[in-house]
């Protein structure tokens, strides 16, 4: 089986955490790097103190998110498989945090993404989402959305 990196996006609202959770349940598997990636805005202020902060919080929400990944994740397969399926799976899933700036609106994440080599991204999509950002500024990435989801809705209704 093909070790898989998986990035999940870290944003400090609901919908991250219930798109981690999503992940945990439905496509992470033994073996797979977790990668906690979270991109805080472009500081214009002189001083580096700023920046700092604000990367220091990003660190900290990623942490959160990986004792949920421990917490949660150890739960669900305590229930399903096991205790000692469960302690190889938590051994053999690494989690990588990622924490950087961006200057413009959800490119870095893309580009991050392309650099990790992550062959899923998991997003919890919300009102201010990068990715509405991403999908005015790039032609091919609506028409796959449109494909996608006409294949949910299509699964959905049979």
């Amino acid at each position: 089986m093909d070790v898989r990196n998986i990035a999940v996006v870290v944003e400090d609202v609901d919908a991250a955490r219930t798109a981690l959770q999503w992940a945990l349940h439905n496509i992470i598997r033994y073996g797979d790097i977790i990668t906690l990636l979270h991109v805080y805005p472009l500081t214009r202020s002189k001083t580096k103190n700023k920046a700092r902060l604000l990367r220091l919080k990003g660190f900290q929400l990623a942490l959160s998110f990986q004792q949920d990944i421990c917490n949660n994740f150890s739960n669900i397969l305590l229930v399903q498989m096991g205790m000692c399926y469960n302690l190889r799976i938590v051994l053999q899933t690494k989690v990588e945090i990622v924490v950087t700036e961006e200057n413009r609106e959800g490119m870095k994440i893309v580009a991050t993404v392309r650099e990790l080599g992550a062959s899923m991204l998991v997003v919890g999509l919300h009102d201010h989402s990068f990715l509405y950002r991403v999908l005015n500024i790039d032609d091919d990435i609506p028409v796959f959305m449109n494909v996608f989801m006409n294949d949910i809705d299509d699964d959905n209704s049979v």
